[in-house]
């Protein structure tokens, strides 16, 4: 983490310190890069939870899981899923166990809008730690966008950018409330990190920028935008 501070010129201000993820929590984040996880752990250290990657990245991953205890699934995978929740339950039962950080929109995001959480480790019964980040996208757009580029040739170019300017705002942890099922918890702590840093919280999942949105989705946007239109007598 202090490499890549140094390598990037990556300044950081962490704000609300006195919130900062405890033993056996959850925290979650808004997702802009892969870096988000050295950006955090240069303040905590985390447990990680995250996607199976090959090539790079992959390496990238067993790098990591040298250094901290992490949990890695295959997306696509039902049982995997499934494993990967019952190991939530289990290191967040664990005594002294690290915080673990999750992404909960699944992708990265431009960092201007905040996608739909997916509700999985807000149905652990843990306690979650809302983190939101920001970067200023004056000296380097920090954006990953993979279908444009690998995780090595973002590694240069975040690397050879001006400086990286973040902030990192700390929340105060919250649990899911008796009227709320998992969704709306999730609903909540979404729009709580989106407010805090300024963007937009959205309804949309973020493998959208991936996939063709499902007819339903299509035509309950073209239901909401009809309803701005007046009708006119012909």
């Amino acid at each position: 983490m202090v490499g890549y501070r140094r390598d990037s010129s990556c300044f950081i201000r962490f704000h609300n310190r006195e919130n900062r993820p405890r033993e056996n929590t959850i925290c979650v984040a808004n997702h802009t890069t892969p870096f988000d996880w050295c950006v955090l752990s240069s303040d905590v250290t985390y447990a990680v939870v995250g996607q199976k990657h090959e090539g790079f990245f992959g390496f990238a991953e067993w790098i990591i899981s040298c250094a901290v205890p992490a949990i890695w699934f295959d997306r696509g995978e039902v049982l995997d899923r499934n494993a990967t929740a019952k190991r939530l339950k289990q290191h967040a039962t664990s005594p002294d166990a690290e915080p673990i950080l999750i992404f909960p929109e699944g992708t990265c995001i431009n960092n201007t809008s905040v996608m739909k959480f997916k509700k999985g480790c807000f149905e652990v019964g843990a306690e979650i730690h809302p983190v939101a980040i920001k970067y200023n996208p004056l000296f380097a757009d920090c954006f990953w966008n993979s279908s444009r580029d690998g995780l090595f040739q973002y590694s240069l170019k975040t690397m050879t950018s001006w400086a990286i300017m973040v902030d990192v705002w700390y929340l105060p942890p919250t649990r899911k409330s008796d009227e709320e099922d998992s969704i709306a918890f999730a609903r909540r702590v979404q729009h709580s990190i989106a407010q805090c840093g300024g963007m937009i919280g959205m309804d949309w999942d973020g493998e959208l920028k991936r996939n063709k949105p499902k007819d339903t989705l299509r035509y309950a946007q073209q239901k909401y935008v009809s309803q701005y239109f007046i009708p006119v007598d012909t």
